[in-house]
């Protein structure tokens, strides 16, 4: 193996590790295909090959045959979230949104600043389908599709910890998350009016670069679900 073959493998490790700390790549998502590494950097498959052999052996992502390159969320193995199971209790649902209404409002910042453009079209996208699904569909889909939107503004944030961190936190704690929205909606027999409303503020504040105004709604999202939550009990 040439020492130029290895220095440019490394160069170019060192380029997609860059790419996946400030969360261009993000975990859960394929890298870039080694076909089109190869062209877009002028290297060999070979060289390429060996870049993403050297991420793998670091951790930071995995390649399935036929499936291509994943990158790996570096939190998962390093976070012990406790209580995963519970989604009933009303104390503990309400530390699940206080932890939401920080780790939301940061993404929402960070999101109003540094979303590429294509990334704002695809919360806009979603931001769409959402009012179009808004009525006749369960409340699961209506906890998913909420989940959803959020972790989409928490990818756009590009912060690896922010993105992480939210993709464990929602997995885990999905059945609490869920259970706010149960409680609420079998106590008034519809989804709270202000909750479409909050997601059309943070949605315009994202397409107005306004960071604080993005920060600032999403908190006020959670915290008017966490009052909804409180009359409930």
């Amino acid at each position: 193996m040439s020492t130029k073959k290895t220095s440019l493998s490394l160069q170019l490790s060192q380029h997609l590790q860059q790419k996946i700390l400030y969360g261009d790549f993000c975990p859960g998502h394929k890298l870039t295909s080694q076909r089109q590494l190869a062209t877009d950097f002028g290297l060999s498959r070979a060289t390429v090959r060996e870049a993403i052999q050297d991420l793998e052996l670091k951790g930071m992502v995995s390649t399935y045959p036929g499936g291509g390159t994943v990158c790996l969320n570096l939190l998962e193995t390093h976070v012990d979230m406790p209580l995963e199971g519970v989604g009933d209790n009303f104390e503990f649902q309400v530390q699940v949104l206080e932890m939401r209404a920080a780790l939301e409002g940061e993404a929402a910042y960070y999101a109003a600043t540094r979303a590429t453009d294509q990334q704002l079209q695809l919360i806009e996208r979603e931001y769409n389908a959402m009012q179009v699904r808004s009525s006749g569909v369960t409340t699961l889909t209506k906890a998913k599709a909420d989940l959803r939107f959020h972790m989409m503004i928490a990818e756009a944030s590009h912060n690896l910890l922010v993105i992480s961190f939210s993709q464990i936190f929602y997995n885990r704690y999905f059945n609490a998350i869920y259970g706010v929205l149960d409680r609420t909606l079998k106590k008034f027999g519809r989804y709270p009016d202000g909750i479409s409303a909050q997601h059309t503020q943070i949605y315009q504040a994202l397409l107005n670069r306004d960071a604080d105004q993005a920060k600032k709604v999403a908190v006020e999202h959670i915290d008017y679900t966490r009052r909804q939550l409180a009359e409930v009990e």
